[in-house]
């Protein structure tokens, strides 16, 4: 048998990329702030899905929030350092993917 134990980190770093919809929005917005409507039409995500999800990331200070004072108000989502400090590991999941996952 083998000794090996889950780095807590890693498994806390895997559970915030495996919640649904998740690496989706952090991947569309690595191209640039995103409102939302924006996202749920390119997505295909509900309304109610996407708020869960982007209140989640902010509060994990991967997503930015920003409302601009406009008729009608503006927000914008863009990702913060931290969040963009996760361009090289999508990178190499997409270039994996495009390897390895065969599309239907």
């Amino acid at each position: 048998m083998s000794n090996f134990e889950l780095c807590p980190r890693f498994e806390g770093a895997v559970a915030i990329l495996s919640q649904r919809w998740t690496a989706l929005i952090l991947y569309q917005l690595m191209y640039g702030p995103g409102r939302f409507c924006t996202m749920t039409e390119q997505l295909g995500v509900s309304g109610k899905i996407l708020t869960e999800r982007l209140k989640s990331l902010e509060k994990q200070n991967l997503v930015h929030r920003e409302v601009f004072p406009e008729t009608p108000v503006r927000i914008e989502y863009s990702l913060t350092e931290k969040g963009m400090s996760l361009l090289p590991v999508m990178k190499e999941i997409e270039k994996w993917s495009q390897e390895w996952i065969e599309i239907n």
